[in-house]
């Protein structure tokens, strides 16, 4: 009964005009951005964050979820007809989603994926809805040390689970929680880190660090590797699937369905892990694994639907617990503390009708989504014939301005050219920028819980150890950086040892 009352409320933020216009224009953009190699939902958020500045908070939050979710269904529609994935979860899409299309599938490869997606979405709303109070009734209970353990747990988390070197992506953690440290010192009145300038003082803004290293940064990368040639479109076709294609896409739609539920709450986790992992598990469940690569139908609906039920249930550790699963939502976090809510157990209380309305307009974009996706699917083909550069010039350009009218402070634009300069140069030498943003997001949180429990404590760090959760999460944090490290360490001794 409760929980019907909270959908109530939700429906009453989400239902009226603007709610479902914010909805509207958020799937839309994100199908869009989905559809376009390189423009992914990551950066594109970190450039439209400044333009919900003037919007209500659940407004804003609503349009930015849209785009989120919207880009995973966005993304299947190239990487099917044009074997080129929009969005990084996409990429798993290709393998057997285009060649479907060149046997002459391509319209029931599209209908698998958009139903199967749709169906995730849902499950993963109502997921996101049920574990909401309970979640929250949980992070409610907990002091500073769990808090900081916590937070520990989920950077390590996302370190695990990042591309490329574990050891970079360490360096990128500890590099954005400098950044979040920059400013007067509330406690001790010290200047921290502001090399005696005066506009830095209180701290760096969100949005130019994450417009800068997102944003300015894919901009530039995308300007410099595009040539902005589209490839031969697949027929479409017949549109419906066959009863062979129905009898095992439903199974691996299901299976995909829990696997990307569970790998959206998880620290690190996200659509492009959970799509993967699905992938693999329905090649090694296959009675004939050799099919996958060819058409396999299953390699559209399992990571179809991981991929969608992970950026549901994604939400759920950001809004009840206040930490942050992966960079987008380390975005979202950040956008709803431009607007002065911080996300963790007492939004439920305090903030009630931004999170419920949030969830009743997720499922509202889905049902957009499921009408919108298939009619459109030739407008957003012909859109790729648009020239990459003119698009990305044009996206820089709005950007910029939208980075000014936060504060109307030209210093915010010039520390976004700094750190889309730094995004540059992150990507160059192989450093992925996700890890140094959720340091840099969770770095202020860290360091208040961390003193708030040597207070308690009377400076004793003993506090963290003998509060039963602090020292549970801190034991899985040190198993999962050890089983990190440690193939690298058994390299090194190897090395030596053979030198």
């Amino acid at each position: 009964m409760e929980l019907l009352d909270h959908l109530a409320l939700g429906a009453s933020v989400a239902l009226t005009l603007n709610g479902l216009m914010y909805c509207f224009l958020g799937v839309l953009i994100g199908t869009l951005i989905g559809v376009l190699p390189g423009v992914g939902p990551v950066s594109t958020i970190a450039m439209l964050i400044p333009l919900t500045y003037q919007l209500a908070p659940a407004e804003g939050l609503i349009m930015i979820a849209g785009i989120y979710y919207g880009a995973q269904y966005g993304g299947s529609t190239t990487a099917i007809l044009l074997n080129i994935p929009g969005e990084t979860s996409s990429i798993v899409t290709c393998l057997d989603g285009h060649p479907m299309a060149k046997q002459g599938r391509a319209g029931p490869a599209l209908v698998v994926s958009a139903v199967g997606s749709f169906f995730a979405g849902v499950v993963g709303i109502f997921l996101t809805a049920a574990l909401a109070v309970p979640l929250a009734y949980i992070g409610a209970s907990f002091g500073a040390p769990e808090y900081f353990a916590l937070m520990l747990l989920g950077l390590i988390g996302a370190v695990v689970l990042a591309q490329g070197s574990p050891l970079k992506a360490i360096a990128m953690v500890a590099v954005g929680i400098m950044i979040g440290l920059v400013g007067i010192d509330i406690d001790t009145a010290i200047w921290r880190f502001t090399f005696g300038l005066p506009n830095l003082a209180d701290g760096l803004d969100f949005v130019p660090v994450a417009v800068g290293l997102f944003g300015i940064a894919d901009v530039v990368r995308e300007l410099c590797k595009t040539d902005g040639k589209l490839g031969k479109l697949s027929v479409i076709g017949r549109w419906m699937p066959t009863r062979d294609d129905v009898k095992r896409a439903v199974p691996a739609s299901l299976r995909g369905t829990v696997i990307g539920s569970i790998l959206g709450i998880l620290p690190g986790g996200g659509a492009g892990l959970a799509s993967f992992a699905s992938y693999i598990v329905e090649k090694k469940i296959a009675r004939d694994p050799s099919r996958f690569g060819k058409g396999a139908v299953e390699g559209v609906a399992g990571p179809e639907s991981a991929n969608n039920a992970a950026a549901q249930t994604n939400f759920i550790p950001m809004l009840t617990l206040g930490i942050p699963a992966n960079a987008l939502m380390a975005m979202m976090m950040g956008a709803l503390t431009i607007h002065g809510i911080q996300p963790g157990p007492h939004l439920l209380t305090l903030n009630a009708s931004v999170f419920w309305g949030l969830v009743i307009s997720m499922l509202v974009g889905n049902i957009m989504l499921l009408i919108i996706n298939l009619p459109l699917i030739r407008i957003w083909i012909t859109l790729l014939r648009i020239p990459y550069r003119a698009i990305y010039v044009g996206i820089l350009v709005f950007t910029v301005i939208g980075v000014y009218t936060v504060n109307n402070s030209v210093i915010d634009v010039y520390l976004t050219i700094f750190f889309g300069i730094v995004g540059v140069v992150l990507y160059r030498f192989g450093f992925e920028p996700a890890p140094l943003l959720l340091g840099f997001v969770l770095g202020k949180l860290m360091e208040t819980n961390f003193r708030k429990a040597l207070i308690q404590s009377g400076g004793d760090y003993m506090i963290f150890v003998e509060r039963p959760i602090a020292l549970g999460l801190l034991i899985v944090a040190v198993i999962l950086l050890a089983m990190l490290l440690w193939p690298r360490f058994i390299g090194t001794r190897k090395y030596m040892s053979a030198t």
